[in-house]
């Protein structure tokens, strides 16, 4: 598959937490076989239960690999703070309603930013404007229970299998990303890592489904068919106001390096805000700056002895990342992306495909302190 009410980031103090560079996590980063706090396998910083044999909650289900993360979760408990409302106090939307393309002009312009998905039956789109008020709709795709998630402070857009339960907002940030709590477990999740750092799940990390990061033109072109959530959420909310500024044209929060939060660290290989799509692997993470890869088409980069490629998409101005292990010569020439001689849809070549998101640099970089870059 491709009222007033306070928000997260609203208030707080800028500035940088100095974590101490590489080795103030204590050592190698963590996974789940490894317990950054210390604590037998089965135990958490909270001290919930998990079930009798040890094991956590069936619910949400979880990768059967985990996610690695670059810090102990003690750390990133440290360093976990109040966005400001309490738990649930900007709410999830669990009752979604959706209507046509059509409908959806009436209150979507054509520069509209949009995550949409496309299953094999349903091709669905969530505005950004209705999602920066509420950050978790709880739903189903091609009848199968997902999250679609965004946090406009770090401007990511995610999406989760849920299970039989929902993911609501906690109400804390880490690294002025949301953290997520699911409602079977209480474990908290921050959205980037999508790896539990507290309760039942921790060290486990989500199936994770990618949403394209575009516009509510570029993705009616190509999916025509497409439904879009409705602005009839139950909640009363004003959907024509961003309270942090506008993508369309950029200003107010999207076009200042300031954060409303600490950040974990500092990088000034990019301005904080650009753009990178990123992708976590086994062996570590890798960021293609996003208007580099615009520029060229086509990036390669090495992340230890393997090699991933990224394709620029036009039609909806975004990418997508393939590992290519053999090194496979790809180009792109318009819309179209040539591998070996065919040709191809740049989301269609014949390589592995991983998943890749759009983030803004400071947030990948504060998780991912390692991370690779190509430009």
């Amino acid at each position: 598959m491709t009222g007033a009410v306070g928000l997260a980031g609203c208030v707080g103090n800028s500035g940088v937490l100095d974590t101490g560079g590489p080795d103030q996590g204590g050592g190698s980063p963590t996974t789940a076989s490894e317990d950054a706090a210390g604590s037998p396998t089965g135990t958490t910083a909270a001290g919930t239960t998990t079930t009798s044999t040890g094991d956590p909650p069936p619910n949400p289900p979880t990768a059967d690999t985990p996610l690695s993360v670059d810090y102990h979760f003690s750390l990133l408990r440290s360093h976990v703070q109040s966005g400001g409302p309490p738990k649930d106090g900007i709410p999830s939307i669990d009752r979604p309603k959706f209507v046509d393309a059509a409908k959806g002009d009436e209150f979507l312009d054509s520069d509209d930013v949009v995550f949409g998905v496309a299953g094999d039956s349903d091709v669905k789109a969530y505005p950004q404007s209705i999602l920066v008020w509420h950050e978790i709709v709880n739903d189903t795709i091609d009848r199968h229970p997902v999250s679609v998630t965004y946090c406009p402070l770090t401007g990511t857009a995610l999406g989760f299998d849920r299970g039989n339960t929902t993911f609501g907002t906690s109400g804390n940030l880490l690294n002025n990303n949301l953290v997520m709590y699911d409602r079977n477990s209480d474990s908290r999740w921050p959205q980037i890592l999508a790896t539990a750092i507290e309760g039942p799940f921790e060290g486990r990390s989500l199936r994770e489904f990618r949403l394209v990061w575009t516009t509510w033109q570029q993705w009616k072109r190509l999916h025509p068919e497409t439904v879009v959530l409705s602005e009839k959420t139950g909640f009363a909310r004003n959907y024509d106001r961003d309270p942090y500024g506008s993508y369309t044209p950029k200003r107010g929060y999207y076009a200042s390096d300031n954060t409303l939060f600490p950040t974990l660290r500092d990088d000034d290989r990019y301005a904080p805000k650009d753009i990178v799509m990123g992708a976590r692997r086994p062996e570590g993470s890798i960021a293609f700056h996003k208007g580099s890869l615009a520029e060229a088409g086509v990036l390669d980069g090495k992340l230890g002895d393997q090699t991933y490629t990224a394709v620029y998409d036009d039609r909806l101005d975004t990418a997508y990342v393939y590992h290519n292990p053999d090194e496979v010569a790809v180009s792109l020439e318009g819309a179209t992306a040539t591998a070996d001689g065919e040709s191809y849809e740049p989301d269609a070549l014949p390589l592995q495909q991983v998943h890749a998101f759009d983030a803004m640099w400071f947030a990948w970089s504060g998780f991912y302190r390692d991370t690779v870059v190509v430009e």
